[in-house]
C-alpha cells in the first residue's frame, strides 16, 4: 500500500486523516481508492469528466506526476503520494501599506 499524504485543506473531507495507506498499482488507482474511502473528496480532486482538477498537484516520492506518467505512474507499496493544492495569491490592486501601518514604497510590490 502506498502512503497518501492529505493536505490540511482536504483533511476535513478525509475524516481528519493526515495520511492514509491505500492500495493501487498506479497513481490513478490510489486516487480512486482515496475517493472510494472518502467520496466527498471527489469534487475537490476530480473534474466532472473524471480528470484531475488542475488545482491539485500530485507527487510520487517528491516527483511531479505531470513529468512522469500522469495518473498512469506506477506506484509501489513503499511509495509516498502527496496531494498538494496549487497556490495562487496576491492582490490585483496591490497594497498601500507595508503591513506595519506605514505607506509602502513603489519598489515593494
Amino acid at each position: 500500500m502506498s502512503t497518501v499524504w492529505i493536505p490540511p485543506v482536504l483533511r476535513a473531507s478525509a475524516g481528519g486523516a493526515k495520511q492514509l495507506d491505500l492500495a493501487g498499482g498506479t497513481v490513478g488507482e490510489v486516487i480512486n481508492a482515496l475517493i472510494s474511502a472518502h467520496p466527498s473528496l471527489e469534487s475537490q480532486i476530480r473534474t466532472p469528466d473524471g480528470g484531475l482538477n488542475r488545482f491539485v498537484n500530485v507527487y510520487v516520492n517528491g516527483q511531479d506526476i505531470r513529468y512522469l506518467g500522469g495518473e498512469s505512474t506506477v506506484v509501489a507499496a513503499a511509495d509516498e503520494v502527496r496531494l498538494l493544492p496549487a497556490m495562487a495569491g496576491g492582490s490585483a490592486g496591490g497594497s498601500t501599506s507595508d503591513g506595519f501601518g506605514g505607506a509602502s514604497s513603489p519598489w515593494s510590490r
